[in-house]
């Protein structure tokens, strides 16, 4: 059973006064002066100005000059558009579909993200997004139109420039959704790096380029942050080849790593093996260590080159080539020595990209009649395997223009058939075989194999060839 309680008036007890009262179709809510009350279409102060008017299917709060406010901590749906997002504040690190009103932080640390626009937009529809981490130029955003036109452009739209902030507002079928804003931040880290150390040039107008030849520190002075950013190439020192023997291969070329980073290198050919990962610098000295060649083999194996190192980028020097042996694993590896020895393997400790490559090997398992040995590996190809004719050629190295000029580097040494001609070194410094030719100086080309004494004098032998050194080189943008 429902109950009912049926008034038109209630009244307070302490002097009767009303608090609510009913007259006719008018409700009144609380005593003058501040009283409400209730027409049929209406909700008014006693002064008969309308807090709430319905026309139709219009309704409207407030009157003419009237401020209304929302109390703290209230929140409101459903008012349309003020030009403005609410942001999330939890980055995002996988791909989503964004929401109109919304403004959301993408973090691309970890990998690229693909954020898809609102399906079927209305106009005034707005979303935001801001580079979270500074790193949308090395893992780029994707911004799926997902059938929407963007900037009046039926494709999908790219975002790859660091620290940027971007705001899209849905226009029309015409434009589809245009960018209003779209900047990156002058706020923090604005300042360009500045450094000391090495040979410093000045190319491209706006790029500053360290070398090192040899050990040294890099010393970044100010700068930092998005605009701390700086590329590099960094190269070990070259194994020597085997020698004074009649199994002499080539020495493996150094270990081979570069960077390339659009957003703060410039315009410049980068090497196959480079990645877009660049270093960001701080404040404070860098330890600079240009790796040595491998001393060749007198007799015997040639000797792996030493490491180079910058800052967190380690490559490892280039194994040494085989006599009577295996060749030596390394940057790239060492070939292996014409009495039946197997070429020694490259990306030793392993990287990505590759550093280096595998050794060539002998003429076959057991190595005679002519004992050829295999070339030394390259940055940028394996070394070749002996022939019956022949020992092998050094593996080719790889060409880089970080400095502005062109230059090839990390070939592996040429590996040799004893009483015969030399075999060449893989272009990019790589020695060739036949006699103590080292690898070329600031290039980790390995060493060339010695010429053996097997059918010939003596006096016709040789040490394998040193490997040659390595070279740090650091790129950036100073203004």
């Amino acid at each position: 059973m429902t109950s009912k309680i049926k008034v038109d008036n209630i009244n307070k007890v302490s002097d009767d006064s009303n608090v609510i009262n009913k007259c006719g179709s008018t409700v009144t809510v609380g005593s003058a002066p501040g009283n409400l009350r209730s027409g049929t279409n209406n909700l008014q102060a006693s002064d008969g100005g309308n807090l709430i008017s319905q026309s139709g299917t219009t309704i409207t709060l407030g009157a003419s000059g009237d401020t209304i406010t929302l109390a703290s901590g209230a929140s409101q749906t459903g008012f349309g558009r003020t030009g403005t997002v609410d942001w999330c504040t939890t980055a995002k690190t996988s791909p989503f579909t964004a929401v109109s009103g919304d403004g959301f932080f993408v973090n691309t640390t970890s990998g690229a993200v693909t954020v898809t626009l609102p399906a079927s937009p209305s106009q005034g529809d707005i979303v935001a997004l801001k580079d979270y981490a500074n790193t949308w130029d090395d893992n780029n955003v994707t911004l799926a139109r997902n059938g929407s036109k963007i900037n009046g452009v039926c494709q999908c739209a790219t975002l790859d420039v660091e620290s940027t902030s971007i705001t899209l507002i849905y226009v029309d079928g015409t434009k589809g959704w245009q960018d209003i804003h779209d900047s990156t931040s002058n706020v923090t880290g604005g300042a360009f790096l500045s450094a000391t150390g090495g040979t410093v040039a000045t190319v491209c107008t706006n790029f500053k380029v360290h070398t090192f030849t040899g050990d040294g520190t890099f010393c970044v002075s100010s700068g930092g942050g998005p605009k701390g950013k700086v590329d590099f190439l960094v190269v070990a020192g070259g194994g020597g080849g085997g020698g004074n023997g009649s199994h002499n291969a080539g020495g493996g070329a150094g270990g081979y790593r570069e960077s390339k980073c659009s957003a703060v290198s410039g315009c410049w050919s980068a090497s196959p093996l480079a990645t877009a990962q660049s270093l960001t610098m701080s404040p404070g000295p860098f330890t600079i260590t240009v790796g040595g060649g491998g001393p060749g083999g007198a007799p015997g194996n040639g000797t792996t080159g030493t490491p180079s190192v910058f800052s967190t980028i380690t490559s490892a020097g280039g194994g040494g080539g085989g006599e009577a042996a295996n060749g030596l694993a390394g940057g790239s590896g060492g070939g292996g020595s014409g009495s039946g020895g197997t070429g020694g393997a490259g990306n030793t400790p392993p990287v990505n990209p590759p550093q280096g490559n595998t050794g060539g090997a002998s003429q076959s398992p057991w190595g005679g009649p002519l004992y050829s040995a295999g070339g030394g590996g390259g940055a940028g190809a394996v070394g070749t395997t002996g022939t019956p004719s022949a020992g092998g050629a050094g593996g080719a190295g790889v060409t880089s223009s970080i400095n502005n000029t062109p230059t090839a580097r990390g070939g592996g040494g040429g590996g040799q058939q004893y009483n015969n001609s030399a075999r060449p070194g893989g272009s990019g410094g790589g020695g060739s075989s036949g006699g103590t030719n080292p690898g070329s100086v600031n290039t980790g080309g390995g060493g060339g194999g010695g010429n053996g004494p097997l059918g010939v004098s003596a006096g016709n032998s040789s040490a394998g060839g040193n490997g040659g050194s390595g070279i740090v080189i650091i790129r950036y943008k100073f203004q």
